[in-house]
């Protein structure tokens, strides 16, 4: 087994309803996570704020 390059350090946090904030280390502002378009219909919730849910960050992340 290689090294440990990196260790990702995120505390994550409830705001309101579907809305989570991610305080990720090493960066000065947070990233939100929420609900949008066919998640909130599908889950017949209406956010204050719209915001890019956790499957979008993960659909980004894995087509690189």
């Amino acid at each position: 087994m290689g090294d440990v390059v990196h260790t990702t350090r995120i505390r994550i946090v409830r705001e309101k309803g579907p809305t989570r904030k991610a305080v990720i280390e090493g960066f000065s502002e947070p990233v939100y996570y929420g609900i949008h378009g066919g998640i909130k219909r599908f889950y017949k919730i209406e956010p204050e704020k719209e915001h890019a849910a956790t499957l979008d960050h993960i659909v980004a992340a894995t087509a690189g």
